[in-house]
């Protein structure tokens, strides 16, 4: 066999004689053993013969004398340690730790020698008798004996944790020398590294961070504290990597963190001037997110980004109810809807660049947004607005890039809305406009934000709007065939007559007009009419003048231009073919068109850009005893021009009941559609359970009270689609 020390090796021939070893020779034996044994404790084992202490130990284990050799052994060690013990304790404090250094290196070898030597003992003996193995052994006496002695355990603890202190208060210390000792504690083992080094480390940790944290944070910003912190703890994780045990990372970590961060989140995330509210109203991106990846580490008892992110959701809804309370950016709905997307837009920027595009800071910034946004009413019409502000002609020049990426922030504000039915109701009324204004920009985009819509809601949702596209692309072959039928020309006693046929069901409904249109305009819708009835028989045509336009030719003192207007608007001018003068109560009885659409006209045709009337009082609004002339000094530098309905501009109070109305009516239909589809597959159910499953089916559209339900409920139980439980009053059987 071979054994090797001291880098050198050597070799065991097997035993061929025998003999007899009686207790005589087994105390020379054992002499000659622990006279080694002293020696190497020396280090001086150079003139030692290995392979003849190797066949005494092997003799003595073989003859019955193991008992003599282990026990022998334990005690030579101890006395040696006990004598080296007495050296370490004379040392004073800066000596301490390198003479314990040196003490066990020498120990170290010096087991390490013995063992080989003591190699069949370890063995057989050892293996027979359960003790233990003789390294071990020597480990754990010089643990016991050098370790906790009285007279250096608590100095060895004391000079370690006063040295660790002093490089945590800046000083440069020795880490080669504490990671030696730390080796060694862990070598003594785990549980000497735990208990006479780990937990009081752990302990002084606690209370020098505690001390220095209750300090620092009442002297200094958040954001001050919060690049300390990150710092110590970075330091932290330095020192385990140097001089302490890989297993202590994770309790050192949780230390810190509870000390620096843990106990004072609440005071940082609140504190005022410099809290997260300060950040967040600075987008100060780099202190949010050191505090996102320091709050990160809490877990518990509090999460600490749960409270970042209340604390963000708290301060934004906050920004955003005074936002839709205010009453003169109510009075603006582009501009309204505009701020609505900057908020937002500035605080998914600030998630994405602090937070790392958390999706539960974007859920919380959601739930914010859904929270104000529904408690302005007239959310669904800006919203609308704003989009058609954006998609008519003459706005603004934009690429398709820019589009797409603004109607992606606008789907984004659609999806907060409750009531999306209520957002559908207006988009057609303004699509509509747009369509039959010639108001559009680009069909491409149009078609971009349905599209969207469909994403978004799905078929049933943009049905509608997909339909009215098609009226127009029909309209184009029924004009082709009008003209054809009329020999080549549209003209009608000299008018050009173009005509858009709306599905019914496609297009917005419309209050019924009683418009007056002069008599030529008469004459031309009845040869129109005649010509479609023709080819599509059994069909019914009305007339919806608030959405038609007009090309006329006007003279203001010699100078001719052309001009395109509104249908109430040509109704208007035309008047002033035979008055110069008109007061608001002869037009209003001589067009009949409905007061606040004419008000719009007239607003338009003097108070805008194009004045080709003017008003008596001058104003920018228009009121029922003003008066208006004919502007015969009117100029433009343009020939032809386009005289625009005041546009964007909110509902009034009366039109606003009209459309929610309207609204109220569709929802009829979808509620009592979803009712009976859910008794169809449940055939019975009681009565708040099936509350709760329509709500939740009609959750997507729009937002319904239990007593709008259950008025649908009645309704369908008196055309006996649904029974009333005759046991139970309070369910519902399904009829089929």
């Amino acid at each position: 066999m071979s054994m090797g020390s001291r880098g050198q090796r050597f070799t065991i021939q097997p035993f061929r004689h025998a003999f007899q070893m009686d207790e005589e020779h087994a105390d020379k034996t054992w002499k000659t053993l622990h006279d080694a044994i002293q020696e190497i404790h020396k280090q001086n084992a150079s003139g030692l013969s290995f392979e003849e202490l190797y066949r005494n130990a092997y003799n003595m284990v073989l003859h019955k004398f193991g008992d003599k050799l282990y026990n022998g052994l334990v005690e030579t060690i101890t006395l040696h340690l006990r004598a080296v013990a007495a050296e370490v304790a004379q040392a004073n404090d800066e000596e301490l730790l390198q003479s314990l250094k040196e003490k066990w290196d020498k120990h170290r070898r010096s087991v390490i020698m013995i063992r080989d030597i003591l190699m069949y003992m370890d063995r057989t003996y050892v293996v027979a008798q359960k003790q233990m193995p003789v390294y071990d052994r020597g480990l754990l006496i010089f643990r016991d004996e050098v370790c906790r002695n009285p007279q250096i355990k608590e100095r060895l603890l004391a000079t370690l944790l006063d040295l660790i202190h002093r490089e945590r208060s800046g000083e440069m210390i020795e880490r080669g020398l504490i990671k030696n000792l730390t080796a060694m504690l862990v070598e003594l083992s785990r549980e000497v590294y735990q208990r006479d080094f780990e937990q009081p480390f752990l302990q002084a940790t606690a209370n020098f961070y505690t001390s220095e944290s209750n300090e620092y944070i009442s002297q200094n910003s958040a954001s001050d504290y919060m690049r300390k912190a990150e710092l110590r703890l970075t330091e932290e994780s330095d020192r385990v990597a140097h001089y302490l045990d890989a297993s202590t990372d994770s309790k050192l970590k949780e230390v810190a963190e509870r000390e620096l961060i843990a106990r004072h989140m609440r005071t940082l995330a609140e504190m005022q001037h410099s809290g997260i509210v300060t950040m967040l109203e600075n987008e100060r991106v780099a202190d949010l997110t050191r505090a996102y990846d320091l709050f990160k580490r809490i877990k518990t008892p509090t999460d600490g980004l749960g409270m970042i992110r209340d604390i963000m959701a708290t301060y934004v809804k906050s920004l955003g109810i005074r936002l839709v309370a205010d009453e003169e950016l109510g009075k603006q709905p582009v501009a309204y809807v505009q701020q609505l997307l900057d908020l937002r837009h500035k605080y998914a920027r600030v998630i994405d660049q602090a937070f790392s595009g958390d999706k539960q800071f974007y859920n919380s910034l959601n739930q914010a947004f859904e929270h104000f946004v529904n408690q302005n009413q007239r959310s669904a019409e800006y919203i609308s607005l704003f989009v058609d502000e954006h998609m008519r002609k003459g706005v603004r020049t934009t690429s398709d890039e820019e589009v797409d990426s603004l109607l992606d922030k606008v789907v984004m504000l659609f999806r907060y809305l409750q009531e999306k039915d209520l957002f559908e109701k207006y988009y057609k009324q303004h699509l509509a406009k747009r369509l039959l204004g010639g108001r559009s920009a680009s069909d491409d985009h149009e078609g971009m934000m349905i599209r969207k819509l469909k994403q978004e809601c799905g078929y049933q949702f943009t049905s509608k709007l997909e339909g009215m596209f098609l009226d127009m692309k029909m309209s184009l072959d029924t004009q082709v065939s009008f003209r054809d039928d009329m020999g080549g020309s549209s003209k009608v006693d000299g008018v050009e007559l173009a005509i858009n046929v709306l599905t019914t069901g496609f297009w917005p409904t419309q209050s019924a007009s009683s418009c007056a249109l002069p008599t030529q305009i008469v004459r031309c819708c009845e040869v129109f009419k005649a010509h479609y009835l023709k080819q599509h028989s059994g069909r019914r045509l009305s007339w919806q003048t608030n959405m038609g336009t007009a090309d006329l030719k006007a003279t203001f003192g010699g100078r001719k231009h052309e001009i395109n207007v509104s249908t109430f608007q040509m109704c208007v001018l035309l008047l002033f073919n035979t008055a110069d003068v008109l007061r608001y109560s002869d037009i209003a009885e001589a067009t009949q068109i409905p007061v606040t659409d004419l008000k719009r006209a007239l607003q338009s045709l003097a108070c805008g850009k194009f004045r080709i009337l003017t008003k008596e009082p001058k104003g920018r609004d228009v009121d029922e005893s003003d008066s208006f002339h004919f502007n015969a000094a009117f100029t433009s530098k343009q020939h032809k021009f386009k005289v625009g309905t005041v546009s964007a501009q909110r509902e009034s109070e009366a039109e606003k009941a009209e459309t929610r109305q309207k609204v109220d009516e569709d929802r009829k239909p979808q509620i009592e559609a979803a009712i009976v589809r859910i008794m169809k597959s449940r055939k019975s159910m009681e009565h708040n359970a099936l509350i709760a499953e329509v709500t939740s089916q009609l959750l997507a559209r729009f937002t319904v009270g239990p007593n709008v339900i259950k008025k649908r409920i009645e309704s369908l139980i008196e055309r006996e689609f649904l029974e009333r439980d005759k046991n139970n009053m309070r369910m519902y059987n399904y009829l089929a």
